[in-house]
C-alpha cells in the first residue's frame, strides 16, 4: 500500500524537475507545447557607426595612350593694346631723285589792233584780222588769220574794244566756231567816232581758236586812225595743265 501511494509522487517530481531544467533553458517541453504567439514589431535603427580608417593609396597604373587632337578653340579676345615702342634708328638715306621740273609758270598773252587799212566794210562771217602786234611773245597770236590758238590749257580773258564810226557795229566773239559773246553799237550819223568795249572768260585746251567774227552785213563800223584804236587782247588767267605736278 505504502508503495503505490509514493509511486505517482516520485513521477511527478521527476516530471517537474525535467520541467523545470526545460523552462530554464528556453525551452518548451515536448508535452507543454502552445500555438506560436503574434510577431513582434521592427525594431528602431540603430545610431551611425563610427567612420572607417582610411584605406591604404593604391599603386600608380601604366600610363593610358595618347588620345587624338582636339578641336581648334575659337579665337580669344584682342588683349589690351602694348605701349609704343622705342624709335627705331634712322634708316638708310635713299637714292638721289631724278631732276624736277622747273617751277616757272606758263605764259600767254597777246595784244594787238587794226592798222588803218583794214577799216574798210569787211565781210560777214570773216574773222577780223588784227595786223599790229602790241604784244606776242609766246606767238599764240597769228596777225594773218586774226586767230588766237590755245597752247597752254586753262582760262583766258579776251576783251575787245572797238572804235565805232561811219557804220553801226555788231560782232562776235568766236571760240572754234561757236559764238561766245555778242556785241552791238548804232552809229547816228554823229560827226565824231563812238565805241564799244566787251569782254568775257574762256576755257580752253590745246588746239582750241578763239577769234572776233563779224555779225552782220550792214553793221561793220571797226575803225582805226592815228587818234583812235580798236584792239583785241588776250591772256592766261589761270592754267589746268594736270600734266605736271607744277601747275597741277
Amino acid at each position: 500500500m505504502t508503495s503505490l501511494k509514493t509511486c505517482p509522487l516520485s513521477l511527478l517530481l521527476v516530471i517537474a524537475v525535467h520541467c523545470s531544467n526545460s523552462l530554464e533553458d528556453n525551452k518548451i517541453p515536448s508535452l507543454c507545447t502552445g500555438s506560436p504567439g503574434i510577431p513582434g514589431s521592427p525594431g528602431l535603427h540603430g545610431s551611425p557607426g563610427q567612420p572607417g580608417r582610411d584605406g591604404r593609396d593604391g599603386r600608380d597604373a601604366q600610363p593610358g595612350e595618347k588620345g587624338e587632337t582636339g578641336d581648334r578653340g575659337e579665337p580669344g579676345q584682342p588683349g589690351v593694346r602694348g605701349l609704343a615702342g622705342d624709335r627705331g634708328d634712322p634708316g638708310e638715306k635713299g637714292d638721289r631723285g631724278s631732276p624736277g621740273e622747273c617751277a616757272v609758270a606758263p605764259k600767254s598773252a597777246f595784244s594787238t589792233k587794226l592798222s588803218e587799212s583794214r577799216t574798210s566794210p569787211m565781210v560777214v562771217g570773216d574773222a577780223v584780222r588784227f595786223d599790229k602786234i602790241i604784244l606776242n611773245e609766246q606767238g599764240d597770236y597769228n596777225p594773218e588769220t586774226g586767230r588766237f590758238t590755245c597752247r597752254v590749257p586753262g582760262v583766258y580773258y579776251f576783251s575787245v574794244h572797238a572804235t565805232v564810226y561811219r557804220y553801226s557795229l555788231q560782232f562776235d566773239l568766236v571760240k572754234n566756231g561757236h559764238t561766245v559773246a555778242s556785241y552791238f553799237q548804232i552809229f547816228g550819223n554823229w560827226s565824231k567816232p563812238a565805241s564799244l568795249s566787251g569782254g568775257t572768260l574762256v576755257h580752253s585746251i590745246p588746239g582750241d581758236q578763239v577769234w572776233v567774227q563779224m555779225a552782220l552785213g550792214e553793221y561793220t563800223g571797226f575803225y582805226s586812225s592815228p587818234k583812235t584804236d580798236s584792239t583785241f587782247t588776250g591772256f592766261l588767267v589761270y592754267s589746268d595743265w594736270k600734266n605736271s605736278a607744277v601747275f597741277a
